[in-house]
């Protein structure tokens, strides 16, 4: 959790929402200087707090709808901060929420120094981020379709091969397997929301190829020379971490990434583990997608992957696996090395 460190006179906390915003202005001592509801229009904002500007810091709750505010304020040079969600409601949770408290604590926050920051991503990165998280939408539906097929196929008691799936010149005829209508009709559905998926995800990955052109060349190199990964998974990568730089140290970017899980301890004594669903779930998803490509393109780590599943599990296996290779991904775009498969196996072996 990092907090940030401010020094201005005023602090504005805004309690954002589609329509409307809730803003509260409040000087170092913590006197509420103004505190009102407004249209969601920057110029009205501007207008109501023209007053405490240029001495001014405004912060706001990590939601979908922050890009149009902190883009205006960073266009005006007013200093903004986004706050990460989950960490400001642990900190100032209580009985009572509305908009109006909201934005009090958010004041609060900023003027205390315990504002937890998160990270506001570029304004000029995030249409290619964006488009990479619509196409993992549309492929997790696709993909979600794959598998009722197989599921129906399993209880009726007829087996199916993964691949048979995805075969577009036969996967037409898998309806024919059954004769009952309405199971027949299940296929059918599953398929057609298949058909028409697939020309969008292609669709989508042009956009995408053609926005990201020209973005760190290099890094998209370095991580395409790890076995198995293409253009679309090494730009979840790269949009999802943007900076490497960002992360001081490797176990920063292994907790964002959920690689690892949080503890709970309490007079020396662990009493529990929660919290895994902190950080960045698309970027996990990359890191899960790389353990099964590199497995079938590496000797190297496939030998390595099945020794972990021989000793620790399947499920522990993939744990740990994808922590090194969240490590090794760390180094890689920190260092501008390529993967070395070799050394990737020996390093872990010890």
């Amino acid at each position: 959790m990092n907090f940030i460190k401010l020094n201005t006179q005023y602090y504005c906390g805004i309690d954002l929402h589609a329509r409307s915003m809730y803003i509260c202005v409040m000087n170092k001592q913590g006197d509420i200087l103004l505190h009102r509801n407004l249209r969601t229009e920057f110029r009205e904002f501007k207008r109501k707090v023209h007053k405490f500007l240029p001495d001014l810091s405004v912060g706001v709750e990590s939601t979908y709808n922050y890009y149009w505010l902190a883009d205006a304020c960073k266009h005006d040079g007013i200093p903004f901060y986004l706050g990460h969600a989950y960490y400001m409601k642990t900190i100032h949770g209580g009985k009572k929420k509305n908009d109006k408290l909201d934005s009090r604590k958010l004041a609060d926050l900023l003027r205390s120094n315990h504002f937890p920051l998160a990270y506001a991503y570029p304004d000029d990165l995030r249409p290619a981020r964006d488009l990479l998280r619509r196409r993992h939408r549309y492929a997790a539906i696709r993909a979600e379709a794959y598998t009722h097929i197989q599921t129906t196929f399993h209880q009726n008691g007829k087996t199916i091969h993964p691949s048979a799936v995805k075969d577009k010149k036969q996967r037409h005829l898998l309806s024919d397997e059954f004769k009952e209508q309405s199971i027949r009709n299940t296929i059918e559905a599953d398929l057609d929301m298949i058909c028409f998926l697939d020309p969008k995800i292609q669709s989508l990955e042009l956009l995408i190829r053609q926005t990201a052109r020209g973005n760190d060349q290099i890094a998209i190199n370095i991580l395409r020379s790890i076995p198995g990964v293409g253009d679309m998974l090494s730009l979840i990568i790269l949009y999802e971490i943007h900076d490497i730089s960002r992360f001081p140290t490797v176990q920063q970017f292994c907790s964002y990434a959920r690689l690892v899980r949080g503890s709970y301890e309490s007079a020396g004594k662990k009493v529990g583990r929660g919290k895994a669903k902190i950080g960045n779930h698309f970027l996990k998803y990359a890191i899960a997608e790389i353990i099964m490509k590199a497995a079938t393109s590496s000797k190297e780590i496939e030998q390595y992957y099945n020794r972990l599943e021989s000793q620790n599990g399947k499920a522990r296996a993939k744990t740990i696996i994808s922590h090194k290779f969240g490590i090794a991904i760390y180094y890689m775009l920190k260092n501008k090395k390529v993967f070395d498969a070799k050394q990737f196996v020996k390093s872990n072996m010890k």
